[in-house]
């Protein structure tokens, strides 16, 4: 597996400059996943399929749904693809390298999981202060425009929000100048994770039913359709950030009044 994987990525450093591997490629590697992975929602609420598994009844319209869509190509095509470009010289300067040999697994691990934390951290507070009232209603409002949330809606915001909070993601790999594969691989696991944070669906295979301490669909989804000043759950993909200040509170509360309903109607009842 390591021989095919080190082949490989020697075809692509043989046939590629690193500019167009850093920068086209990880735009090409970006477009593919989020919409790959994120398209199938969208098909799925159409469908009416799986509907028992559905957060919200609620179900979007095909026209926001295009609409979703159209903007988002322009904000893909109009900031994402030229903070690639612009950041490139950044990421080489802080030793981002794309040549052989391969870094191994203990070194990609570690730094996907310093990756986590940092972004984990960053995007909490950024997130937190966009919902402070003049972001919310000048920057943050966009993003919050579907109170009913598919997988595609994770990257709909305002162009400056795509900045402001795309920092969160970038600066790890910008602190640690990582070998190319690695940051594809964050880039890979971030975008499938907030597209499933965002999908609208909670089924029994979602990694919040495995993962200590990951939101996921259901603890997003409840930021989502409450008001901005009461939402909390601000953290993007462990929770322990709100654990720590409190700001999911409300969710909590509200899970364990779901499981105390839960848990008195399959209670037998007295005759």
């Amino acid at each position: 597996m390591a021989s095919l994987i080190e082949s490989s990525w020697q075809y692509l450093i043989t046939h590629f400059s690193d500019f167009q591997l850093a920068c086209l490629g990880s735009f090409f590697i970006h477009e593919s996943v989020f919409f790959l992975s994120g398209l199938p929602f969208i098909w799925l609420e159409r469908a009416g399929w799986l509907t028992k598994y559905k957060i919200q009844a609620k179900i979007n319209s095909p026209s926001s749904q295009g609409r979703c869509i159209m903007r988002l190509l322009l904000y893909h095509f109009g900031v994402n693809l030229p903070v690639m470009l612009f950041s490139y010289p950044v990421f080489r300067y802080m030793g981002m390298r794309s040549s052989l040999p391969l870094p191994s697994w203990k070194v990609v691990l570690a730094q996907i999981i310093f990756y986590f934390i940092l972004e984990d951290f960053v995007f909490y507070w950024g997130h937190r202060v966009l919902h402070t009232k003049w972001l919310y209603k000048h920057v943050h409002s966009v993003h919050h425009e579907y109170a009913t949330p598919f997988g595609l809606t994770s990257e709909y915001a305002h162009p400056a929000e795509i900045l402001f909070l795309g920092f969160a993601t970038i600066i790890g790999p910008a602190l640690t100048g990582p070998h190319l594969i690695t940051l594809w691989l964050w880039m890979v696991l971030r975008v499938l994770e907030t597209v499933e944070a965002h999908c609208g669906y909670h089924f029994p295979w979602s990694p919040s039913n495995f993962l200590p301490l990951y939101g996921g669909s259901d603890f997003h989804d409840y930021h989502h359709r409450l008001l901005y000043t009461k939402s909390g759950n601000y953290s993007s993909t462990f929770t322990y950030m709100d654990r720590v200040f409190g700001t999911d509170i409300g969710y909590r509360k509200l899970k364990a009044s779901k499981s105390a309903e839960i848990e008195f109607s399959s209670e037998p009842k007295k005759k």
